[in-house]
């Protein structure tokens, strides 16, 4: 429903109006019978209990129709009729008929509205959703609900900037987002901290390294293998599964040393 119901009070204004004056303008009915336009009227009539009279649509917009005929007969703002403007549009793009039918210029020509003020309103339809109909029934100005509506497209903006930038770095945490199995902000502080581990991670194995090859090199030519003596040993002897192991481990650094291209 395009328009806003009456309240209470007004509805009972109405019913009061017709119960002295008769229904002035027939509630209006398309082919199919369904009511188009008058709702409130009806409504009206049986709260007065007056029988309702009734006048078939035989023209080929409904929906235009039904749109002019309120926007002109109520008292609304320009801000409201854009709203309801770009409402129409885009419930008539979801029912398929086709943009020529019910086009923002069309529409905005007809009700003389500029294009800019059912732009803004479209900016609100989209990123403000919910401010939509509080703009058409007046208890929000479309200018107040545009600002909203732009700084929560800014936001889904930078949102999605993060989102294809946490893709790169850490796809695992991006899909945990998609899947809404994590907040955006969340997967951040995540990756953050993987980060700051991996750093750690990698200070540590830098110094170990650090203090355990340099002096094997050193070793290598002199007479230190052969004055080895079990009897030091500050810790479990060395065996030769232990140097088995140390060549292993030596090998293996020096492919990682080849795949990183290291000095």
């Amino acid at each position: 429903m395009l328009f806003p119901a009456l309240d209470e009070e007004d509805l009972k204004a109405l019913a009061d109006n017709v119960k002295n004056h008769g229904l002035l303008h027939p509630v209006v009915l398309d082919r199919s019978g369904q009511v188009i336009d008058g709702r409130n009227r009806l409504k009206a009539c049986e709260i007065a209990g007056v029988d309702a009279t009734f006048t078939t649509y035989e023209g080929d917009d409904p929906d235009g129709y039904v749109l002019s005929a309120n926007i002109h007969r109520r008292n609304l703002t320009k801000g409201q009729m854009a709203m309801i403007t770009a409402k129409a549009c885009s419930l008539s793009e979801q029912s398929g008929r086709s943009p020529s039918e019910r086009s923002s210029r069309s529409l905005s020509e007809r009700l003389g509205i500029s294009l800019g003020t059912v732009g803004k309103a479209n900016v609100v339809l989209q990123h403000a959703p919910d401010l939509v109909d509080p703009v058409i029934s007046g208890a929000t100005g479309l200018n107040e609900a545009y600002t909203v509506a732009q700084e929560n497209k800014a936001k889904a903006n930078s949102a999605e900037i993060q989102l294809a930038r946490l893709r790169e770095e850490d796809p695992e945490l991006a899909e945990r987002v998609v899947e809404g199995a994590l907040t955006l902000a969340g997967a951040w502080a995540e990756r953050t901290e993987r980060v700051e581990e991996d750093k750690r991670q990698r200070r540590v194995a830098t110094r170990l390294l650090d203090e355990l090859v340099p002096p094997l090199a050193q070793a290598r030519g002199t007479r230190t293998f052969s004055r080895y003596d079990p009897a030091y040993a500050g810790g479990g002897p060395i065996t030769r599964e232990t140097i088995a192991q140390a060549m292993t481990a030596l090998a293996e650094m020096d492919q990682v040393w080849q795949e990183r291209d290291l000095p």
